[in-house]
């Protein structure tokens, strides 16, 4: 079969996995991002052991592999009495490793955000809390989009080793495809372009959005 006519098969089962690889980037942004929350908070707390609670966990699973993580959510995790089917063992190996990445870029925001606003903020009666929530987090989570936005970006490329737990994402999906036909070349060219359009697609709405969210400029 020449590789255009494969291609044209191949079109529909590389579109669902496509799909699920997308589906897979939005729970695991969703995910990773309230638990980055989470831990940009406790990054920042007053209380030291929350704060090495916090420096343990991202230390952790950023200087480990993304894989060996999936291994132990996928088949560590059941010694535990805890076992979890491919999707949702994915979605929380990546939601897990993806927080580590945003809360940093979340407190680093946070932390950029000018000492007089808390003050002001205290000076009007607002709570720590409240300054975070309506004065300092808003500006916060503008300066981190960009980072936050690289993220998404990332995860996209990473949700392709969720298929070693058989997850039936765009690269399982052309490997199952390989497997009865044989020509691999195209297939992985075809997943590879895939992956590469729906990267370039967010980094266009990344631009967008950075541009919408940019300070006006002074004259």
């Amino acid at each position: 079969m020449n590789p255009s006519a494969l291609l044209i098969q191949s079109m529909p089962v590389l579109l669902t996995g496509t799909l699920l690889t997308i589906k897979f980037a939005l729970l695991s942004m969703v995910f990773g991002l309230a638990a980055a929350v989470a831990l940009a908070l406790m990054g920042i707390s007053a209380n030291r052991w929350l704060v090495r609670a916090a420096r343990v966990y991202v230390s952790v699973m950023r200087g480990t592999p993304l894989l060996v993580q999936i291994f132990v959510v996928y088949y560590g995790l059941p010694s535990l009495g805890i076992s979890l089917e491919p999707t949702p063992a994915g979605v929380l190996a990546l939601s897990a490793n993806v927080a580590a990445y945003m809360s940093e870029s979340m407190r680093g925001a946070i932390l950029g955000i000018a000492q007089g606003q808390w003050l002001a903020s205290y000076s009007l009666g607002l709570t720590r809390t409240q300054t975070l929530r309506y004065v300092v987090g808003p500006q916060a989570l503008r300066l981190a989009v960009p980072s936050l936005s690289n993220s998404l970006i990332s995860l996209i490329k990473d949700t392709s080793l969720v298929s070693v737990i058989t997850v039936t994402e765009l690269l399982r999906s052309a490997q199952e495809v390989i497997a009865s036909t044989y020509q691999p070349l195209p297939l992985y060219l075809a997943a590879g372009a895939v992956y590469w359009v729906l990267c370039t697609v967010l980094e266009a709405v990344q631009r967008a959005y950075e541009r919408k969210l940019a300070l006006p400029q002074k004259h």
